[in-house]
């Protein structure tokens, strides 16, 4: 699949004509997290329309679709709900105080966000490991999956039931002919857009045959909303009045905002790199990080709930040929365009159609190379990749890329831990030399103690750490407490190969190691502890 997708070549064709199948598939999906959140439907179609346009246009990759997300849907349920408790306890005359909340908390959330633009953390990003990516990518096509399952259920007296009989036959005939184009069409021509020609085709089928299905219409009125239609975005004037500004308000959305621009970050720069495997190109972490927390801003000013990167809408955006910020753009104002236009439009396409592309997502973006190579490579990693997997299923994206890297660094530790060794040498002189081999570092310092044999070493000993990295200042104060022993013990050591980093620390712990500490004209030079400014 993503061979398919690396052969296209940017063009504003195919970045508009992508930007709309784009457009017509985050209708139902921000509908669908707005519902979740417990919002009007205009509320998550805003937050589309506003953070897809503002991130396409000033964001760090281009051709990446940002959109209302589930990931942030589930924690604004919560949210709004303990909002409009505080507003009934204050007895306050605005209905829906926790839609005002939801507004303060986003405009939190994306001032955080901008700090960690800012501040340069977007580029950490990077070090995450690739089990982890891997996890990342099959746990967010299993719920992909999963969600779109929820299209073959329908309503019946408030109660949701499966689809059964020909109504099912209907539904799943008309998802597999969404499929069947989307693989089929471009082998015969790549001119027309797969997608939208789908979209198309399966709406015509539905109106001809005048079939009884879901559609994008009946979906949002099933959930209790009115209708696609609504007016431009207005600027939320009574945030300002009606939510009380005090220290006793931020403590209420502080841990929501910091949840929600945790989650936000995350998502959208592990499927930034995703794009950039897919099209082989790189974006800019940090400047993507400023454009999230602007869009954030703006959209929470005019009655959206916030947002984050879409990994489905951007696949579906470069699986249509959509590379630059153009399809983005076209996408957002293509959806503004369907809510004050378009409505009566768009309501005819079958929820069946917008299935079948999810679904093609699912394919495109699980990584099944990884079914192949799990027996395969290190039992630690597929633990991870495993782990990772199932946690976004169970739990959410922020959960499951934090417990990944804590086991990623846990593992590399143990590993590294066990890796230091240090070959004894006796000189003619009689001096002993250990030569260290292998990092020296908080998780191997107890490893390290355990090779000198201090009893029955002689009187005089060298330390060589020619082949041996001291990572940390746990590292330091081994070598210290190693010095101090041999001292106690009346036998002179001395230490060699330690790099200017090393001896200067160890130097200003205590003015002894000058005479210590031996100078060659090859010791090694790197900091103790990495200046993070080194990654840039």
């Amino acid at each position: 699949m993503f061979e398919l997708i690396r052969r296209r070549t940017s063009s504003m064709k195919n970045d508009i004509t992508s930007g709309i199948t784009v457009a017509l598939a985050l209708v139902p999906e921000a509908v669908a997290f707005s519902f979740v959140a417990g919002v009007d439907p205009l509320v998550g179609l805003y937050a589309a329309f506003i953070v897809g346009l503002i991130t396409a246009t000033f964001g760090g990759r281009p051709g990446m679709i940002s959109g209302a997300t589930g990931a942030l849907a589930v924690v604004m349920v919560s949210l709004v709900k303990e909002g409009n408790a505080l507003g009934m306890a204050m007895e306050h005359p605005v209905a829906e105080m926790g839609l005002q909340y939801l507004f303060a908390t986003v405009i939190l959330m994306g001032i955080i966000q901008m700090a960690a633009g800012a501040f340069k953390l977007g580029k950490f990003i990077r070090l995450i490991p690739h089990p982890v990516m891997l996890g990342f990518v099959n746990g967010l096509a299993i719920v992909i999956f999963l969600s779109q399952l929820s299209m073959f259920k329908t309503m019946d007296a408030g109660i949701s039931h499966w689809l059964q009989g020909p109504e099912f036959i209907t539904m799943a005939g008309l998802v597999m002919a969404t499929m069947a184009i989307m693989v089929f069409l471009p082998k015969i021509t790549r001119k027309i857009p797969a997608a939208l020609t789908a979209i198309l085709v399966v709406t015509l089928l539905t109106l001809s045959l005048d079939l009884d299905v879901a559609t994008v219409g009946s979906f949002i009125r099933d959930g209790g909303g009115e209708g696609l239609k609504g007016g431009l975005p207005l600027f939320q004037t009574q945030l300002f009045s009606t939510i009380p500004w005090t220290m006793d308000t931020l403590t209420f959305i502080f841990p929501y905002a910091f949840i929600l621009a945790g989650i936000g970050i995350i998502e959208s720069l592990l499927t930034l790199n995703l794009l950039d495997e897919i099209t082989e190109s790189r974006g800019n972490s940090n400047r993507e990080c400023m454009a999230q927390g602007a869009a954030n801003i703006v959209t929470a000013l005019f009655g959206g709930m916030g947002g984050c990167a879409m990994i489905g809408q951007s696949i579906i955006n470069v699986n249509a040929g959509g590379r630059g910020r153009l399809s983005g753009i076209t996408a957002a104002l293509s959806l503004l365009g369907f809510i004050l236009f378009g409505s009566a439009y768009i309501e005819l396409v079958p929820i069946a159609a917008l299935t079948g592309i999810m679904f093609m997502v699912v394919i495109g973006t699980f990584a099944w190379s990884s079914l192949r190579i799990i027996f395969k490579i290190p039992k630690s990693d597929a633990l991870v990749l495993i782990s990772v997997s199932v946690l976004t299923v169970m739990f959410d994206l922020a959960v499951a890329v934090f417990a990944g890297i804590i086991m990623s660094a846990l593992v590399f530790s143990w590993e590294n831990a066990l890796r230091i060794r240090a070959r004894k040498i006796l000189k003619e002189d009689g001096t002993k030399v250990y030569e260290i081999w292998g990092p020296l570092f908080f998780g191997s310092t107890k490893m390290f103690v355990s090779k000198f044999d201090i009893k029955g070493d002689p009187n005089r000993v060298e330390i060589d750490f020619a082949e041996s990295r001291v990572s940390d200042y746990s590292g330091i104060e081994a070598i210290s407490g190693i010095v101090e022993k041999y001292e106690r013990a009346g036998k002179q050591v001395k230490l060699k190969r330690l790099s200017i980093d090393c001896k200067k620390l160890l130097n200003k712990a205590d003015a002894k190691y000058t005479a210590i500490i031996l100078e060659t004209a090859d010791d090694p030079f790197y900091h103790v502890v990495a200046d993070p400014n080194s990654f840039d």
